[in-house]
């Protein structure tokens, strides 16, 4: 199993390696968002998602690097918060999280 800080280093360095941007943030959440449209369209037309959500982690992976940001430690965060956290149905059925009084 890959752990995420190697994905990282792996994603910013081919991005090196092929010359593409490591500065540009605006164009990197950009690029990584029609990654997302990607994954979208492939699973609305009934098509193999799985490459596209690769994709996707790659964007993560190289702007969280190009960023700083080290993905195991926070991830690894969101997920403790995301498991104590509460939700409650509204009457439309949509989950909201319950306010922390």
């Amino acid at each position: 199993m890959l752990e995420l800080s190697a994905v990282q280093r792996e994603a910013f360095a081919n991005k090196v390696r092929k010359g593409f941007n490591t500065t540009d943030v605006a164009l990197e959440f950009g690029l990584m968002t029609s990654e997302v449209s990607e994954a979208f369209t492939a699973w609305y037309r009934g098509q193999d998602v799985g490459e596209e959500l690769a994709d996707i982690v790659i964007y993560v992976a190289g702007l969280a690097e190009i960023l700083g940001v080290d993905l195991d430690e926070e991830v690894g965060r969101k997920l403790a918060i995301n498991r104590e956290r509460v939700y409650v149905p509204l009457p439309n059925g949509a989950l909201v999280k319950r306010s922390q009084r």
